[in-house]
């Protein structure tokens, strides 16, 4: 009888060795929420385990971070004072610059990436300046200021910029904006294929960013669209990004691979709020193991060909991890 494939499986060493995909610790980004004020640690109701942090208290977490082995995080800001067009966003005092700046004070050896967007510091919760009239993000004005807002970040000390605001040209007018003042060093990871999806709920209570009207579907991907996902990172690559993105990653796994077979730079997911959140309501409803789901879920993940995950799950992971 044929029992090749049952040959491989006997034993718990041989499964390893046979093993395809691995995960790894460094494979990891925690998503941190950084707020105004001193001394706030504020847990999210729909997001159990995230929290917005004052500036005092993501030192804290870097600190439980870096015992992990966890050495990457993303940044996204609540500043005290929104407006039209984000000037807290764009201000060397404002609450990512400060973020940075302390950050890599006290952990040099913390790898830093900032989100570039507006949405989390505009009164109307949208990714740029409006176009009023056709009441959607004005493409072009809101390229100035992105790059504005990148080297007020590279000046802060970031260690790599991810746009994540899906507005056309964004690559090519970020690289030429740093390149020029001597940021050629300065990785972009873009989020080159972002879907206007029902799984941010979530994201919008912790970075209220909520849009006060409307939604963002004039400028972030419809999910049907398999062609064009596949087109918005090869024209992102092309322009020089380094590292390209799906977000969100759980229901669109087709895309990633699809994405990795035709691109030659590094690929990351973003795990993303309402898929975090789902696990965890059926974690704690015990409908679910929920830590087999989980690691289940991160190995699906680098299967489908992501590098790099962006995930809330982060410190979880670690913990198993390091107990292997």
């Amino acid at each position: 009888m044929f029992k090749r494939f049952r040959r491989l499986r006997i034993n718990k060493t041989l499964r390893g060795l046979v093993r395809e995909t691995s995960l790894h610790v460094e494979d990891l980004i925690y998503p941190l929420f950084v707020k105004s004020g001193e001394k706030i640690k504020k847990e999210i109701t729909s997001m159990p385990g995230v929290f917005q942090m004052s500036i005092d208290e993501v030192l804290k977490e870097c600190v439980e971070l870096q015992k992990l082995g966890i050495n990457s995080i993303i940044l996204f800001g609540i500043p005290a004072v929104k407006d039209s067009v984000g000037s807290d966003a764009l201000c060397e005092h404002g609450i990512i610059a400060s973020a940075i700046k302390a950050i890599k004070k006290e952990f040099p050896d913390m790898f830093v990436v900032s989100d570039l967007c507006f949405c989390e510091f505009t009164d109307h919760g949208h990714c740029g300046i409006l176009d009023m009239e056709n009441e959607t993000v004005d493409n072009d004005a809101t390229l100035e200021i992105l790059v504005k807002q990148a080297i007020v970040h590279a000046k802060a000390g970031i260690d790599m910029i991810a746009p994540s605001g899906m507005m056309d040209g964004t690559i090519e007018v970020l690289r030429e904006g740093l390149d020029e003042v001597g940021y050629e060093n300065l990785p972009i990871m873009s989020y080159s294929t972002k879907f206007s999806s029902a799984y941010y709920g979530p994201f919008r209570d912790v970075a209220e960013s909520a849009p006060s009207f409307g939604d963002r579907r004039s400028y972030q991907m419809d999910p049907a669209n398999r062609r064009e996902a596949l087109a918005e990172s090869i024209e992102d690559e092309m322009q020089g990004a380094d590292i390209l993105m799906v977000k969100p990653a759980l229901a669109y796994l087709d895309i990633v691979r699809e994405i990795k077979d035709n691109t030659s730079v590094p690929m990351a997911i973003y795990n993303v709020s309402g898929e975090y959140a789902m696990l965890k309501a059926a974690g704690n409803a015990g409908v679910i193991d929920y830590d087999r789901v989980m690691m289940e879920t991160m190995i699906a993940f680098k299967r489908a060909g992501a590098d790099i995950i962006i995930t809330y799950h982060a410190k979880e992971v670690a913990q198993i991890l390091n107990k292997k």
